[in-house]
């Protein structure tokens, strides 16, 4: 039963692979791709959003010391 499961949840991994990095005809970019185009853009609104909390934190932290 052991080498069953194994063999399917490794034939599984190995479609996932397979699908996100197959090339698209129209774009020529797979899956994977795409994401690393897009992980500056992303990286760059995590910067956004942790100094906006920041700002929240710290203006809250000085509403409670009042």
């Amino acid at each position: 039963m052991g080498i069953l499961k194994t063999a399917i949840i490794g034939a599984a991994v190995y479609a996932g692979v397979k699908y996100i990095t197959k090339k698209d005809p129209v774009t020529g970019q797979s899956i994977v791709d795409e994401l690393l185009d897009r992980a500056p853009q992303w990286a760059d609104k995590a910067k956004g959003y942790a100094e906006d909390l920041k700002t929240r934190a710290s203006n809250a932290a000085e509403d409670l010391a009042r």
